[in-house]
């Protein structure tokens, strides 16, 4: 099954009626934005912020804005801002 609705594909092009293509697009349209308005809620609904246990926040590849990790060498809390990067809780 795909993640997406797919266009359908008509055997001769030319034959069909623009009517007929115009309904088959707002269809196709519609389900899309049902679908994408789906994701959209889950995103929304989920975590804010990602936790990470770590030995040192160096060992988090690709931090993003709002993580917060504990950094089991140093005993502290830390949270990640994108202008300053990793900054102590505590």
């Amino acid at each position: 099954m795909a993640l997406y609705p797919e266009l359908p594909l008509y055997a001769d092009i030319e034959k069909v009626e623009p009517r007929v293509l115009y309904q088959d697009m707002l269809a196709y349209a519609g389900q899309l934005k049902f679908l994408l308005e789906q994701r959209d809620r889950q995103q929304d609904l989920g975590f804010a912020s990602r936790i990470y246990t770590v030995i040192s926040v160096t060992d988090i590849q690709r931090p993003q804005e709002g993580n917060v990790s504990f950094s089991t060498s140093s005993g502290k809390f830390r949270g990640y801002v994108s202008s300053t990067g990793w900054v102590d809780f505590n």
